[in-house]
């Protein structure tokens, strides 16, 4: 299959069929080796994740990204063990049994590779890099780029068809390695590494991003632009109409709080609000 390209077709409608999509984030339960992981059995991990990604679904949402937000402290992408890909890669699977939403994969630290085998293997059709050109110091320490590796890879493991979604001006991290680079050219340099999506955020999860940073970036690309932190009930209004999509997870919780699981009738109430914003498909 040809590698998907905006230049051909917006890739939010290639794999949505619409714009102004609403993704749905499954924080799965810490993996195994992970400091947070207490249970001998992964089948909680499993069911924990399907319940929220089941509850997303009924409520409405078009896809989710699957990612593994319990194992706290996150570590490098060179760190992370092969468990963890296998246990995304199980859930994945057990998801994709249960529905036909576009389903992405982001796998916590900025691990592109294997976030492109589960992808792969698992039947998604996007991925989720935060960090995908240029370095910044993030919570894990220096991070690097992991776009010339990364689409390599793809291209070994036959992936072309796989999208890129990738950060530019990423959360939980400093740009100051780069502060001499603008917004506007952070989010050039990102398409220049042949993603297909830009990710908009704030400064950490459940953060909103700034307006006037939302605008830069749509001035600075053709590429398809998502926020992918901080979106509520009471800012959907504001922020749809500027952007081709919405990534989503702490406002669907119960209390509104990431780590609680996803409460299906703050995510239809959501939903309402979003019809009565966007176009029809």
């Amino acid at each position: 299959m040809s590698k998907i390209s905006s230049k051909e077709k917006n890739v939010i409608n290639k794999i949505f069929g619409r714009t102004q999509v609403i993704i749905g984030v499954v924080h799965c339960p810490p993996m195994p080796g992970s400091p947070r992981y207490k249970r001998d059995d992964f089948k909680y991990s499993i069911d924990a994740a399907v319940t929220d990604a089941m509850n997303y679904i009924d409520g409405g949402v078009d896809g989710l990204i699957i990612e593994n937000h319990g194992d706290i402290p996150f570590v490098k992408p060179g760190d992370i063990g092969y468990e963890v890909a296998a246990g995304l890669a199980v859930i994945t699977d057990r998801i994709r049994q249960r529905t036909d939403v576009p389903l992405g994969i982001n796998v916590l630290a900025n691990a592109a590779r294997p976030a492109l085998a589960i992808a792969k293997t698992a039947g998604a059709a996007f991925v989720r890099v935060n960090q995908w050109a240029n370095a910044y110091v993030a919570n894990e320490g220096f991070v690097e780029g992991e776009a010339a590796s990364a689409l390599r890879y793809r291209a070994a493991i036959a992936a072309e068809d796989v999208a890129i979604f990738a950060d530019a001006h990423v959360k939980h991290g400093s740009h100051a390695i780069v502060a001499d680079r603008s917004v506007t050219e952070l989010v050039r340099d990102v398409a220049f590494f042949d993603a297909d999506a830009v990710i908009c955020t704030g400064q950490r999860t459940g953060d909103a991003a700034a307006l006037d940073e939302i605008q830069t970036m749509r001035d600075a690309t053709s590429l398809p632009l998502l926020v992918g932190s901080g979106v509520t009930p009471d800012n959907v209004g504001t922020m749809l109409p500027l952007l081709d999509g919405l990534i989503i997870a702490s406002a669907l919780k119960v209390d509104g709080v990431w780590w609680n699981p996803v409460e299906r009738d703050r995510v239809e109430a959501f939903m309402n609000k979003v019809h009565a914003i966007r176009p029809a498909a």
